[in-house]
């Protein structure tokens, strides 16, 4: 269990509606494993979109821009949503946790999300490089 309790993990065996099904392409070069991809089902649409919009509140009416932008996020969330599934099977767990999105939006959308990183191991100084440190401060301040 890590500091971020049970809702930080996700466990992949309850989602009937993703399955991990063999890449259709053939593997290049001197790779002969076989690759797993993840596919979601249910993309979302703007007519999905209009009709969650109309069940709070019937009134509204979104511009054609507004609606573009928020298909473009639920994309981008379910892309995110996608690789993250990808390296929780690549790590062959079968439970997605907060490392696996962490390592998708550092890599893929160069963010960094302050807050989840308190469980990598910090580096230490060893004694060999404290005494080069305090050789090299000593002859400098001669």
């Amino acid at each position: 269990m890590n500091q971020f309790g049970p809702s930080a993990l996700i466990n992949l065996s309850n989602f009937s509606s993703i399955k991990p099904e063999p890449a259709s392409t053939p593997p290049q070069g001197s790779m002969t494993n076989s690759t797993t991809v993840v596919k979601m089902h249910t993309p979302v649409t703007g007519s999905c979109l209009r009709l969650l919009i109309r069940e709070v509140d019937p009134n509204e009416q979104l511009d054609d821009n507004v609606e573009e932008m928020l298909l473009q996020i639920a994309d981008d969330f379910e892309s995110v949503g996608t690789a993250a599934f990808q390296l929780a099977w690549h790590r062959k767990s079968s439970t997605l946790e907060v490392k696996d999105v962490q390592l998708h939006l550092q890599h893929q959308w160069n963010m960094w999300i302050p807050g989840f990183g308190a469980e990598e191991i910090q580096p230490y100084k060893k004694v060999s490089h404290k005494q080069r440190m305090a050789l090299i401060w000593k002859t400098t301040k001669k």
